[in-house]
């Protein structure tokens, strides 16, 4: 069970890519509503094929953990590489985390997974979840392995990303491993947990932008309305103030900043210290004249409480209405 997060604290993923892009990462019809295998699926535009439940899976990425931990299958995972903050998960899950062997959580400057093609196949897997740069669905097809990303990290993302994804991809997870029931369980607890937010949304319509600041200066980085925060300002009330830029994230100035002018900012990070993320903003130059600095209305957030579409963006939205609600 993912646990939620009442103070909000994967690699930065910021423009991690696969081939194509998906909605809702659909089933074929002929595989049956059982999750009987044969299965074929649809991922990044490609189509996935199991014969089996997949029992030596490899994690690349933490974002589909949430999924994976209601499901009850993290026992399936045999390895995984990248980072795991502790903060996004309840006991239950870390413990069973902690099971699974690291294979490295070294990352490069932009944030990004360092891990060879020989290692991964070296564990045997029959199904990798995630991708990273050097490590695509093609060079691992090559060798008979199957490949899934997440469909908010696929090419371009989604169009309209939205709580419903994170449905969809819980029922698309069901059926790859066989546990619809457990899938439809979750997605009810999950809608359930969506509805109690939005019933006492409190954002008032006040103004909120997500950020990627980079810690030490550097780039910040805005998302858009093909994130999966722009859904999840809606629901807790606030409108983003980047909702008319028609990408999932972007560079913007401190310039723009300052003359948007956001009476909230959430700060999403990978890991380190969150006092130092919220530094990052505090230091540029002017940043003095921002509503939500001189008000305190700024609230760093682990990177997969918002994005990409998954269990974790509840969690991320619960943490956002308890820090501003009114």
């Amino acid at each position: 069970m993912i646990r939620p997060v009442a103070v909000a604290t994967g690699a930065l993923l910021l423009l991690a890519a696969c081939g194509g892009s998906s909605a809702e990462s659909d089933v074929e019809a002929g595989a049956g509503a059982s999750g009987a295998y044969p299965l074929t699926v649809e991922n990044c535009g490609a189509e996935v094929t199991f014969t089996a439940e997949p029992q030596r899976a490899i994690l690349l990425k933490s974002a589909s953990v949430g999924y994976l931990a209601e499901l009850g299958v993290l026992g399936n995972v045999t390895a995984r590489a990248g980072q795991y903050p502790e903060a996004y998960y309840d006991d239950e899950t870390n413990a069973a985390l902690a099971k699974i062997p690291l294979l490295t959580d070294k990352l490069d400057t932009s944030g990004h997974l360092q891990i060879s093609k020989e290692v991964v196949i070296s564990q045997e897997p029959d199904l990798v979840l995630g991708e990273v740069d050097n490590l695509d669905r093609a060079s691992l097809e090559a060798v008979g392995i199957p490949q899934l990303e997440e469909p908010g990290l696929c090419g371009e993302g989604l169009e309209d990303p939205g709580f419903d994804d994170v449905f969809s991809q819980m029922e698309f997870y069901g059926k790859v491993f066989n546990r619809s029931e457990a899938a439809d369980a979750a997605v009810g607890s999950l809608k359930e947990r969506l509805a109690a937010v939005e019933a006492k949304a409190s954002g008032d319509g006040r103004t909120a932008a997500v950020l990627y600041p980079t810690v030490g200066g550097g780039v910040t980085y805005a998302y858009g309305n093909r994130s999966m925060a722009e859904p999840q300002l809606e629901a807790a009330g606030f409108k983003n103030v980047f909702g008319d830029v028609d990408e999932r994230v972007f560079e913007i100035t401190q310039e723009k900043l300052i003359g948007l002018n956001p009476d909230v900012l959430i700060l999403l990070y990978s890991d380190g210290d969150p006092a130092a993320v919220e530094a990052s903003i505090a230091d540029l130059p002017g940043a003095e004249k921002l509503t939500a600095v001189k008000n305190g209305d700024v609230m760093p957030q682990l990177f997969n409480f918002t994005e990409p579409p998954g269990p974790l963006a509840i969690d991320g939205l619960e943490a956002i209405e308890e820090r501003f609600g009114r």
